[in-house]
Parts: structure tokens; sequence; C-alpha cells
């Protein structure tokens, strides 16, 4: 009787292995033989979870997102913010941010998708959509802060999010070619976010 595979698991295996060559490498890293190695599956098993390198690329971007996003729920989790806002938006912004040296894989790799996706109409559509939907869980932690007096009186939500979201992004490039360390990028963010308190 054939060995039934996961594909759903086999697909995330490979995910994880290109990003972590694209981490170390850039995009040239990443070959089928070198993802095949890594994932420890055979090339034909690359192949078959994917017809196209781009269908590959495209989807780790959006397993990428997904590990961001269970990052920073755990964040969340772990810091005890409950129902409150402004807990809740911290915590979302420390989590975006490469603040720990555990933080300089995915950020590495998420920046150098987001510099393909400059030419790359599939990858910028993922860009894009990752940005939306930070852009409104942003913008309505910051409303709900100000709603409940955590957050300053008069703070436009949508500016707001938006240059928190450039702050974080920028603090990400500086950090990974050695603009800022990891340690002076925490000092920004939390100037950042206490300037948004009363």
């Amino acid at each position: 009787m054939p060995k039934q595979v996961d594909h759903k698991a086999r697909r995330r295996q490979i995910a994880e292995a290109v990003t972590a060559l694209i981490s170390e490498g850039g995009l040239e890293a990443a070959t089928l033989r070198e993802i095949a190695a890594r994932a420890g599956v055979s090339m034909g098993a690359v192949q078959r979870c994917f017809s196209t390198k781009e269908e590959m690329m495209v989807f780790v971007h959006e397993h990428l997102g997904e590990l961001a996003t269970a990052q920073i729920e755990g964040r969340i989790a772990a810091s005890g913010a409950g129902d409150d806002p402004v807990a809740i938006l911290t915590e979302t912004v420390r989590g975006i941010t490469p603040l720990t040296a555990e933080d300089l894989p995915w950020t590495r790799a998420w920046l150098v998708f987001a510099a393909q996706a400059a030419t790359d109409p599939r990858l910028a559509a993922v860009q894009r959509e990752a940005n939306r939907g930070l852009f409104r869980l942003l913008s309505v932690l910051v409303r709900a802060g100000v709603d409940a007096g955590g957050l300053r009186a008069g703070l436009d939500p949508e500016t707001t999010a938006r240059d928190l979201l450039a702050l974080t992004d920028g603090l990400g490039v500086q950090v990974l070619v050695g603009v800022h360390t990891v340690a002076t990028a925490r000092e920004s963010v939390e100037r950042a976010l206490a300037a948004l308190r009363p």
C-alpha cells in the first residue's frame, strides 16, 4: 500500500525550507535542489506539491504572513492583554517589528519577498493583502484605544495605523542592513507607542 502523504503538511514543510534558504541567501538560494535537500524530500515531491516556482513562492509568502499572525497572537496571549485594545496594539506593533534575534530570519525573508513584489504582481497581491489586514487591525485598535481612554484623544486611527506600519517596515529594513540594532529598534517602537498615550 502506498504511503499516504499529508499534502498540506508537506507544503508547509517545503515553505519552511524555502523561508530558511531565502533568509540565508536571497531568492537565488532557493533552487529546486536546495529546497528539496533542506526540506528532506525529493525534488519530485517538491514538484508534486507546487506545479510552478511562482506558485510555490506565493504560497511561501502567504505562509510567512500566517507565521507572523501566529507570532502576534502568541505575544498577545502571553502578555495577558485580554481585551485591552492598547495592550493588543502594543503587542501587535512589537510583533511586526524585528525586536529579537529570533525575528531576523522571518523578517529577512519577508523583506526579500517585499522587494520581489515590486516587480511580481502575484507577490504584490499577497503583500497588499497582508498590509491591508494589518492596517485594518491597527486602525480598529487605535480607535478602540482612544474610545477607552488609553490613547490620546484626537488621534486619527487611519493616520496612526499608517505611521505605525511605516515605522515597523522601516525599522525592519534598517535592522537588517545594520543601521539600527534590535535594541535601538525596540527603543524606537517604545517611544512611538508611548507618544500615543495620554
